[in-house]
């Protein structure tokens, strides 16, 4: 475990903080509603099999409760209707904040906006803004107040580090101007060569600016999982998903965004072993590594 020349700075809402681990407890993220998702039944209208997405909601409250490992809810759509149907579901069920994962920039006003007109603005964060966020939309979203983001470092230099902490020296100062000024940091993974990539980039956007750091970590297996499954078997794609997951937790991340909610049941509990173990050898200072 590692101490980090900056003092970590927390992104706090709703009775949830995200920063600092292992001082706070790492914060898991699962997604719902995605392209695919079996309880989706009409993706553009937002028809979606209520009782199915309630259980697994409920499912994952209950299970953040017994294990002290926060989760939260990312909720994916590519249609401005079936957003605001998804979002309200969701806050309607729980009291968390949640991310919101717009995939375009109709998607994502059709949110904001909503959240603005029903009082949300305090609940979500924005999944995510990234160097193709235009000036228009980081406009957009100081008008409406916005003040929660995923800054994702998205680079087709897939396989560097220097520039994905370039792209976090470009675009923090934007974030900050619009008045966000404790962003989520997605070190970006795409493939299993990025995920250890991603692990690095981590280390120094701690050390250098102190904020909540994470990444999409299940990408790594999920851009080949049919592959893998073909390959190792369900319980082999399992294993693999679970690891490539709480990597970033070992690395000293603070966030997870790992995948579909349906894996809840193993990341939690792999969350809370980490995050126990941790919490000893921070308590402990003098065994901590200066960066």
């Amino acid at each position: 475990m590692f101490k980090f020349k900056k003092q970590p700075k927390i992104l706090e809402l709703k009775g949830v903080r995200i920063g600092g681990f292992p001082a706070n407890p790492p914060v898991m993220i699962g997604t719902i509603f995605y392209h695919g998702h079996k309880l989706v039944q009409d993706s553009k209208e937002g028809l979606f099999d209520k009782s199915l997405a309630e259980s697994l909601i409920n499912s994952q409250e209950e299970l953040s409760d017994k294990t002290g490992i926060p989760g939260l809810i990312d909720v994916a759509s590519d249609s401005p209707k079936a957003i605001v149907k998804y979002m309200d579901f969701v806050a309607n069920l729980t009291s968390k904040p949640f991310l919101v994962d717009a995939v375009s920039r109709d998607v994502m006003e059709a949110a904001v906006n909503y959240a603005s007109e029903v009082g949300l603005m305090d609940r979500i964060i924005i999944n995510s803004i990234n160097p193709k966020t235009s000036d228009e939309e980081l406009s957009f979203l100081r008008e409406r107040g916005a003040r929660y983001a995923v800054l994702l470092l998205y680079t087709h230099k897939i396989i560097d580090v220097k520039e994905r902490l370039k792209i976090a020296s470009e675009m923090l100062p934007k974030l900050a101007s619009i008045g966000i000024d404790t962003p989520l940091v997605d070190t970006f993974v795409i493939d299993i060569p990025s995920l250890s990539i991603s692990l690095r980039t981590m280390i120094y956007i701690k050390n250098e600016y102190g904020l909540p750091v994470g990444s999409g970590a299940h990408n790594a297996v999920s851009s080949m999982k049919k592959h893998f499954k073909q390959k190792y078997s369900k319980e082999g794609v399992d294993a693999m998903e679970i690891t490539s997951d709480i990597s970033p937790l070992l690395m000293g991340g603070d966030f997870v965004l790992y995948g579909p909610i349906e894996l809840h049941k193993h990341m939690l509990p792999s969350a809370y072993l980490v995050y126990t173990s941790y919490r000893y050898l921070y308590r402990n200072q003098e065994n901590l590594l200066n960066l």
